[in-house]
């Protein structure tokens, strides 16, 4: 399996919670760069974060994935820091087998969602999936954080033949963390003056 966080829906719906003034936050980075840029600053993703896992089998038999299950850690108030975005500019995404969590739950659920691929509308399809070695399957994950910063992480249940078992997901041995960011400062990065700017108009989403 293959966890990949820090992945950007587009630019201009990308927001990271940064406890700085705009003077200390260098440019935005690029997506490859997210995870750098965030661990050193100390950000964390605002209102959605996007996560794909990428799942195979490693032999000949199938593995049936039966479920999707979130585990929260911890839950408190959101972050009073800062939002910054990452560009402005938006573009279209692909989506073949899509979730949404909603943290602010009690009780969190991933609730398959229809996604987009070009002009088309993908169906929203849920567990099971069956991969297997030359089969992969790819879940994007989008958790959303509006009133709370909460840290989290998945738990994928999955069996082949007479094995099965829970694949633990986090953020390398981390959980992951994510927080609203209602009513908060939002900057965005101006490349003509090269600074953060302060946007009333935008809404984090």
């Amino acid at each position: 399996m293959t966890i990949r966080p820090y992945q950007w829906e587009d630019k201009c719906n990308q927001w990271y919670l940064l406890n700085r003034k705009p003077s200390e936050v260098p440019p935005p980075p690029t997506e490859q760069d997210a995870r750098g840029w965030a661990n050193a600053l100390g950000a964390v993703p605002a209102g959605t974060e996007k996560i794909e896992l990428a799942v195979q089998g490693t032999g000949s038999n199938t593995v049936v994935l039966s479920g999707l299950h979130i585990r929260t850690v911890s839950k408190a108030a959101p972050l009073a820091w800062s939002a910054y975005s990452m560009a402005s500019g938006c573009g279209s995404g692909m989506m073949p087998a899509s979730f949404n969590i909603n943290l602010d739950a009690n009780r969190p659920l991933a609730t398959p969602t229809p996604g987009q691929q070009g002009d088309t509308v993908v169906p929203a399809v849920d567990f099971p999936f069956k991969v297997s070695a030359s089969d992969p399957q790819v879940l994007t994950i989008y958790a959303h954080a509006h009133a709370v910063n909460v840290a989290w992480y998945l738990e994928l249940d999955w069996s082949s033949g007479d094995r099965s078992g829970t694949v633990r997901i986090d953020d390398h041995g981390k959980a992951f963390q994510t927080s609203g960011a209602q009513g908060r400062p939002i900057f965005d990065y101006d490349t003509g003056s090269n600074s953060w700017l302060k946007d009333d108009t935008a809404v984090v989403q």
